[in-house]
């Protein structure tokens, strides 16, 4: 006999539901740390810095962009509200962040590698492709006929371009004061 929760059943959704929530409080409190400096965050100050190190000018406008990305994002994720726009927006930030701080580093995250952007680009990817689940704001609001395979392509695509547009302006690392 095919065991009942595989397919279909209330756990697919409880399932979804917990994956949901916690990702997108992740996300959420990874811009939080950003925005505000909470859960030993550096604040947009200091952020703002570390995105000029990096190549990314006007710093504080994209330290600014990436936290408010992660913040709202990670918040629609959680919530299961409009669909794929959060989990676009997480995918922006994610793929811009692997490829200018992590890539370098390797794989893992013990050696500050790709691998925590890679899972959340991949969570990020799942969650716009199956949906916010039948526990959602856009279930109770009824909004899923919104959200078309078209229209959660083009918002994966968005993200992508978003995040492209982002590398592409970046000037490469800040040169040391003399």
């Amino acid at each position: 006999m095919e065991p009942q929760y595989l397919t279909g059943t209330p756990f697919l959704d409880l399932g979804f539901l917990v994956a949901r929530v916690l990702i997108g409080l992740l996300i959420a409190a990874h811009g939080a740390q950003k925005l505000f400096g909470w859960f030993g965050g550096y604040g947009l100050q200091a952020t703002g810095e570390f995105f000029g190190q990096l190549g990314f000018r006007p710093a504080r406008l994209f330290a600014v962009a990436a936290a408010l990305g992660e913040f709202a994002g990670g918040s629609l994720i959680a919530l299961g509200l409009f669909g794929p726009v959060g989990p676009a927006l997480m995918l922006a930030v994610m793929v811009v962040a692997a490829l200018s701080v992590h890539w370098r580093n390797g794989l893992f995250a013990a050696t500050n590698g790709i691998e925590l952007p890679l899972l959340y680009s991949i969570a990020a990817i799942r969650f716009a492709l199956t949906g916010p689940g039948r526990y959602s704001l856009d279930a109770a609001l009824g909004l899923q006929w919104v959200w078309t395979p078209r229209v959660i392509w083009i918002a994966l695509l968005a993200g992508v371009l978003g995040a492209v547009m982002n590398l592409a302006l970046r000037r490469g690392p800040a040169s040391p004061s003399v």
